[in-house]
């Protein structure tokens, strides 16, 4: 008996799987490994709430996708929310909230010794997570499964990236984000989330960086990209945006994206390159960005060149009290599953 047998996709949908579906992660394709995880937040915080939200939201996605027919059918499940790291994120987040604000006002060399504790022990747990991450990947993938992480806040991705990149050999990252996430341990944090693709970068079998949106970011990440040598291409919202009003389509700037692409690609895909009123309260909000359509054709152009997408992550959703963003993240969610599962 097949286990879609007596279930009605046009149905009421039931809470307690993902998107309503009949799948487990035993017999589900895609697996979406949540990281409840937002302690080095330098803004607004509740990505942690993310997994549980967007868990929560998804019952409500009803499955048809018009150029992909019975999509849900290629079978997606969740695995558990990790109840430890989410309870250590909360009892984290208020520490670093104290450190930033430290920080944000002189830096009290009273309160130094204080701080670097602080600083010291945040590190500490967000590289075991990194490591938690990384082996969760790597088990996963074992069982022949695609995965997609599911954030949290952008830093949450790290160690699924570099399980992606050993089991490919090579590929390259398509970033979708308002910033470019290059700093150096920024804000003192090794694994703060504006560091992400730092720290992607000191991996060598990551080969090409390509970010999608960019328009906040710093003189250190301006350098960081010219320093590259053509490692990392950044294409500026600014100058999309400018191509976009003398005349030049969005088919043909995706195209010019994906050109820039090898042949192996990861995607990771920070909301907040949306633009943000789709999903106003995740953590830095910037002006600009896109239409979830937008990046979803560019998606579908990646897979029309013929080129593999290997996993991907979804970060920086912050669900809010009327379940607006938690309803965006699902839905971007959904469409990224899909996608890459019936690739």
């Amino acid at each position: 008996m097949s286990i879609m047998d007596g279930f009605d996709p046009n149905g009421v949908g039931v809470k307690g799987s993902l998107f309503g579906l009949p799948f487990t992660t035993e017999n589900a394709k895609v697996i979406i490994i949540p990281v409840p995880w937002d302690v080095t937040a330098s803004y607004g915080g509740g990505a942690a709430n993310a997994p549980q939200a967007i868990l929560d939201a998804s019952s409500q996605i009803d499955y048809e996708i018009p150029d992909i027919p019975d999509a849900w059918k290629i079978g997606v499940a969740m695995a558990e929310i990790p109840e430890v790291w989410y309870s250590l994120a909360k009892e984290l987040r208020p520490k670093a909230e104290k450190f930033i604000d430290w920080l944000e006002h002189g830096s009290d060399a009273t309160q130094r010794q204080e701080m670097q504790e602080i600083l010291t022990e945040i590190n500490r747990e967000s590289k075991q997570l990194m490591t938690y991450v990384e082996q969760e990947s790597r088990y996963w993938h074992e069982q022949g499964k695609t995965t997609i992480l599911l954030g949290g806040d952008h830093s949450t991705p790290l160690g699924h990236i570099k399980a992606c990149a050993d089991r490919e050999g090579q590929m390259g990252i398509l970033q979708i984000d308002a910033h470019a996430d290059l700093r150096n341990a920024y804000e003192g944090f090794t694994y703060s989330h504006a560091s992400i693709m730092h720290n992607v970068l000191l991996k060598d079998s990551i080969t090409h960086l390509v970010q999608v949106g960019v328009r906040d970011y710093c003189i250190e990440e301006s350098q960081a990209v010219k320093a590259s040598e053509g490692r990392v291409r950044v294409f500026y919202d600014q100058h999309l945006k400018t191509a976009e009003y003398e005349g030049v389509s969005w088919a043909k700037q995706c195209q010019e994206i994906v050109d820039c692409l090898p042949q192996q690609v990861y995607i990771s895909f920070d909301i907040d390159g949306l633009d943000p009123k789709l999903c106003p309260n995740t953590g830095t909000p910037v002006p600009g960005g896109f239409e979830l359509e937008q990046i979803n054709y560019l998606f579908r152009c990646i897979i029309k060149s013929g080129r593999n997408i290997v996993g991907a992550d979804l970060t920086e959703v912050s669900p809010s009290s009327n379940e607006w963003d938690a309803n965006v993240g699902a839905r971007a969610l959904y469409q990224l599953s899909c996608l890459i599962g019936n690739a």
